[in-house]
């Protein structure tokens, strides 16, 4: 339950000046609000592309260990390991961020290098690893798409939980607080204000009253 503020001297400019902390306090409440809601709406789509991304890469996976379980059978444990030490993948990944809300999101991109040179695969072995080399490949690419999804996931999920404390806050603290003081000085100050025309009048009675005993 939200308590009264404590005031050392309350006074009207006082009174004035919760008002304007309570109008103030409102304005920010629907701001984190908005925010908060466009957080969620973030959260929740980046959960069903991770869900997608991870489906995905787990049928890559599977095809990427059947081409290589196929490899090692036509070719050989020993041939298909030579090969592969052999041979590259050369790549690069860029990182920068996204701004959601507020919030600074990763963005991975995976770029193949296609101007280094690569390795020759020895004769008779190109088809089949050339073929693992693209599961592979693609794999690889899935996993920088899932791990931006992931660092995402996790960042949204802090800063929402953040948004929630201070929503909370400003709810069920902060403005029922500025309310409840605000009312109770309100109604200080009418009191004050309803005696203090009750006493004019009985001075103006008494007054009233001794004039006319002077005539």
């Amino acid at each position: 339950m939200a308590a009264k503020i404590r005031i050392a001297r309350p006074t009207k400019i006082e009174l004035a000046r919760l008002k304007r902390r309570l109008r103030l306090a409102t304005r920010i409440q629907k701001i984190i609000k908005d925010r908060l809601s466009i957080l969620v709406m973030e959260f929740l789509q980046t959960v069903r592309e991770s869900a997608e991304v991870k489906e995905r890469l787990q049928k890559e996976y599977e095809d990427a260990y059947k081409a290589l379980s196929l490899s090692l059978g036509y070719h050989g444990h020993a041939s298909v390991e030579q090969t592969l030490m052999i041979s590259e993948m050369p790549f690069s990944l860029h990182a920068a961020t996204r701004n959601v809300a507020g919030v600074r999101l990763p963005v991975f991109q995976m770029e193949e290098n296609r101007e280094a040179p690569q390795a020759a695969l020895p004769a008779g072995n190109s088809s089949l690893l050339e073929y693992t080399s693209d599961m592979v490949r693609k794999c690889l690419s899935a996993t920088v798409e899932l791990a931006e999804l992931q660092s995402a996931l996790e960042l949204l999920g802090d800063e929402i939980n953040k948004v929630k404390r201070i929503n909370n806050a400003l709810e069920y603290v902060v403005i029922p607080g500025l309310d409840i003081t605000i009312k109770y000085l309100s109604m200080k100050f009418e009191e004050r204000d309803r005696e203090e025309v009750a006493r004019l009048k009985y001075v103006k009675l008494l007054i009233e009253k001794r004039e006319a005993y002077a005539y």
